[in-house]
């Protein structure tokens, strides 16, 4: 279990990465996508979480680098 821990913290979110995949392995992500909650007007997690983030910055008018940095930041 250790290694996949290892694994996980040295992964990279990508943009192809499905919301529900980002979230359950990188626990701090969530906060990230409920900060985007009222730009979109909806909530994130609630209808997009099998979209690809790069999908959720299209929808919803996110800027992706923005989002992928956000996201990266919480997940160090």
């Amino acid at each position: 279990m250790a290694e996949n821990e290892s694994s996980d913290k040295n992964a990279r979110i990508t943009p192809d990465m499905i919301v529900l995949d980002v979230i359950h392995r990188f626990r701090r992500t969530e906060p990230v996508f409920r900060r985007y909650d009222h730009d979109a007007g909806e909530c994130i997690c609630c209808t997009s979480l099998f979209e690809t983030i790069t999908g959720v910055a299209k929808k919803y008018g996110i800027h992706l680098e923005e989002l992928l940095a956000a996201l990266r930041r919480a997940a160090s």
